[in-house]
């Protein structure tokens, strides 16, 4: 029976192979032929080349899938499962968007409250099936994940019914020696999941130490107390009703876990950007949408942005150059002048799952002075290894300069401090995130994109 039942989830795509996605996705190929895997360019050369590995006390496993970074180039999905970080959802969406089918599901295994309803504003409700991942992983190196504790998840469709479809991921995971629980209300696993995030994700920055310390502290016990509290008055103003006992079943919870540190601080350890904005960051906002207060959670989030976040001596600035009379520089400050017809003060309005302020990239080739024969634009990202190129033409009609959001500066994690977006091109010429500099240029520019399906 669940052989046949797997049969019918033919040609699983799981995009991301970091801690979740690497791990769920590791062992889901080893049991089923028809996973490959959607990739980041340095990820996709280190699996091709190495295979995809989980060290694990439990014994370890390689497995060698098909991967991309274009998701043209896999087969047909029936399933897509997202095992991204929250910030990199709407960079997913726009990439997986060519290859979302009329029967494609879509599972997501990523943190945060909003993600389904997100999905389910870009690719229409009867596709998205809700996940919660426990699981405690490091990525060691691109193609290795170190696996030390749990590795279970919680999935069920979003609107609370029983379906076939749902049963199906499930025996999948099952099969792949993975414990699968389907939950009737995942809206409220995920809400009880964003409970512990929102302690113990911001805690082990601030302590920079383990889960324990925050445990074995006495004084800490009325801090989790209440930045509970306050998740639970937010998703009661969500409608998602928590249970009162809520801190005490978060700290329940973390005893088995108490000598790990959590995502956040490997994260912020590695370098990466944190997940903040959209645990801690994100019951602060709606705090004040349903007028409750969360001052514990503003405090927290400020805290694990300035220890973690690098400090911006300078506004950021955007060079146009090249095949140009004179370069110009613009900031955030000097774009926001720009003629208003110019300016796209919502970007969700013409590119679906994106946020933000910007100015059209036609305004800004306006301000600029072009040598004759300047046919093309090349897009640089600040650190300079990655570029797009575009025809005049295309950046002319399509390009659209994304700079600012919520009224400040975009953020790291978004693309910012400025991020080209191309609603009407397709995924490949979709974004640039951190655009530091425009070049113009008589012919095709530098384009490390690995697969470019837009040029003419």
């Amino acid at each position: 029976m669940r052989e046949r039942e797997s049969q019918m989830m033919e040609h699983i795509m799981m995009v991301g192979a970091g801690a979740v996605g690497g791990f769920f996705g590791a062992h889901l190929a080893k049991t089923n032929e028809n996973v490959s895997f959607l990739l980041r360019p340095r990820t996709l050369e280190a699996v091709k080349t190495n295979g995809l590995t989980i060290q694990s006390s439990s014994g370890n496993v390689t497995v060698h899938p098909r991967v991309a970074a274009d998701p043209r180039d896999l087969p047909s999905p029936a399933l897509i499962v997202l095992g991204v970080k929250a910030y990199d959802l709407d960079e997913v969406m726009l990439q997986i968007e060519p290859v979302v089918g009329n029967e494609t599901v879509i599972l997501s295994l990523q943190n945060g409250v909003t993600i389904e309803d997100r999905l389910m504003d870009r690719f229409g409700r009867d596709r998205i099936v809700g996940g919660v991942a426990f699981i405690y992983a490091k990525k060691l190196e691109p193609s290795v994940i170190a696996h030390y504790k749990r590795g279970a998840v919680t999935i069920g469709e979003v609107m609370g019914q029983a379906t076939p479809r749902v049963s199906r991921i499930a025996a999948l995971f099952q099969e792949a020696g993975i414990s699968c629980h389907v939950s009737r209300d995942i809206r409220r696993a995920k809400w009880e999941k964003m409970c512990w995030n929102c302690v113990f994700n911001p805690l082990t920055v601030v302590l920079n130490d383990r889960i324990a310390k925050a445990l074995d502290h006495p004084d800490m016990s009325r801090v989790i107390a209440s930045i509970v509290e306050e998740v639970c008055a937010v998703a009661t103003g969500a409608h998602v009703p928590l249970e009162g006992n809520m801190a005490e079943k978060v700290v329940q919870w973390s005893q088995e876990i108490r000598d790990i540190h959590t995502s956040m601080y490997d994260d912020w350890k590695a370098g990466r950007t944190t997940e903040i904005d959209d645990l801690n960051g994100y019951i602060v906002r709606m705090g004040k949408e349903f007028g409750i207060p969360t001052p514990v959670n503003e405090a927290l989030t400020a805290l694990v942005k300035v220890i973690t976040e690098q400090p911006h001596a300078e506004p950021a600035v955007l060079q146009i150059d090249g095949e140009v009379v004179q370069p110009l520089s613009f900031d955030r400050v000097s774009l926001a002048k720009l003629a208003s017809d110019y300016q796209v003060p919502d970007v969700s309005k013409v590119a679906s799952g994106l946020r933000g302020r910007g100015v059209r990239m036609e305004g800004l080739l306006e301000m600029a002075t072009l040598r004759p024969g300047a046919d093309h634009v090349t897009f640089h990202a600040l650190d300079s290894r990655f570029s797009a190129c575009l025809t005049l033409e295309q950046a002319r009609e399509h390009g659209i300069v994304i700079y600012e959001l919520d009224e400040g500066p975009l953020p790291q994690q978004y693309g910012g401090p400025f991020r080209l977006v191309t609603p009407g091109l397709g995924d490949l010429c979709a974004h640039v995130k951190h655009v530091a500099r425009i070049e113009l240029s008589q012919g095709l520019g530098r384009d490390t994109r690995p697969s470019v399906k837009c040029s003419p």
